[in-house]
């Protein structure tokens, strides 16, 4: 299968041909809904987190003797019964959310979105990002005149897939709202389904077939 190439002043500068395997596959909205929820939950910190009777400190001895005082019987000043003492079925940071998904799966996911994209032209390719801009701003004009986005820019939301040669574009579009660059390696499910547009540099085409889904943990 073939693709159209475009100049950023979108205009037709070649064809570039794709990988049958990664842009022509048939959506799968199970697959890609179970890879999504698995890339998030797998992203996930736990970070609340309750002291048990056996982490709050003190409590060493017996708080008074068993009998004659007339007063409950007490063991520890740990027990959540006091004050200052360990919560009982509070949150615990050992709690574990991941969720398993092979990479095989996620890879599969992330093709279906990707042909799903192609297919509705909210994937494109560009012949270069290497060397074209230097500022941020010059990027932004660049952008929006590419994809006749108006002054406010509500429909600006572009992720750029750059070739492994290109450093320069990584620096200058981070500080641009709703943009986003990224390797063709380092794709993952989450980012190409939150992008509206997705344009794709055509020396990075190659680097699709070797895209390896990292699990975070």
């Amino acid at each position: 299968m073939e693709a159209k190439v475009y100049n950023f002043n979108k205009e037709v500068v070649g064809k570039v041909s794709l990988p049958e395997s990664v842009f022509g596959r048939k959506w799968n909205p199970d697959l890609v809904d179970q890879a999504l929820k698995a890339e998030v939950a797998n992203r996930r910190v736990v970070t609340a987190h309750v002291k048990g009777r056996g982490e709050v400190s003190g409590g060493g001895k017996k708080p008074w003797k068993q009998k004659g005082t007339g007063r409950a019987r007490h063991g520890s000043i740990r027990s959540p019964l006091w004050s200052g003492g360990g919560v009982s079925l509070g949150p615990n940071k050992n709690r574990d959310f991941s969720q398993k998904i092979n990479k095989k799966m996620k890879r599969g996911a992330l093709y279906s979105i990707l042909s799903k994209k192609l297919s509705s032209e909210n994937v494109m390719f560009l012949d270069t990002l290497n060397g074209k801009f230097t500022k941020t701003n010059e990027l932004d004009k660049a952008l929006k005149n590419f994809l006749k986005a108006d002054k406010s820019a509500k429909n600006l939301s572009v992720l750029l897939v750059a070739d492994k040669e290109n450093n320069s574009i990584f620096k200058i579009s981070r500080n641009i709202p709703k943009i986003s660059s990224v390797r063709a390696k380092d794709l993952d499910v989450e980012s190409v389904l939150k992008y509206k547009n997705i344009l794709i540099e055509k020396n990075s085409i190659p680097e699709f077939k070797e895209i390896k889904p990292k699990t975070i943990k």
